[in-house]
């Protein structure tokens, strides 16, 4: 996530396009479809590639929609995921996945909606970023998603050696980032 895409910046354009600024809200939109691409793939890895911009295009009509609810007091992406995860819900019900959806979904929604956990999820994707894209992943699936060393080295198709070492690279520019940035 990039510093167009931070907290601060896109809730400063969803001000302004709520104010009538139209370059802004096209600014804001271009930045939110990068969010939701990567947020969507995350959580649909068998989605096809029309699914996916089906399922973006629905997401941004709903902010369109409902932009005018959105309380200008509190955080913008806090609000604009909550509308990601319904329709992310909305598409596993209409594909026949109720019970993935009330389970599985459900259970995230109510762990994770918090202005928090959205908040420390962008810092992680911000620092992320710098990464290389074989880098991120596995960070996401050893570290953040608690997956063994083993299996992903089967899914990636490298050594476990191979995995480790990547992992505490990434580990380590992560680590000179965070240094460089205090």
């Amino acid at each position: 996530m990039t510093t167009a895409h931070s907290e601060e910046a896109l809730k400063a354009l969803m001000l302004l396009a709520l104010d009538g600024d139209e370059a802004a809200y096209r600014r804001l939109l271009t930045a939110l479809r990068v969010l939701l691409v990567g947020y969507y793939s995350r959580r649909m890895a068998t989605a096809t590639k029309a699914d996916m911009e089906d399922l973006v295009q629905e997401t941004l009509l709903a902010l369109h929609s409902r932009r005018s609810t959105y309380d200008r007091k509190r955080p913008f992406t806090a609000w604009f995921f909550s509308i990601a995860r319904y329709k992310l819900i909305d598409h596993y019900r209409g594909r026949g996945g109720r019970r993935l959806s009330e389970t599985e979904l459900g259970e995230e929604i109510e762990s994770d909606f918090s202005e928090d956990t959205l908040t420390a999820r962008m810092d992680v994707e911000r620092l992320l970023d710098g990464l290389s894209p074989k880098q991120q992943e596995l960070i996401r699936q050893v570290k953040l998603e608690g997956q063994s060393v083993a299996d992903t080295a089967n899914r990636t198709g490298q050594s476990e050696s191979a995995v480790k070492v990547s992992i505490h690279r990434a580990l380590k520019a992560l680590g000179e980032k965070l240094r460089g940035a205090s």
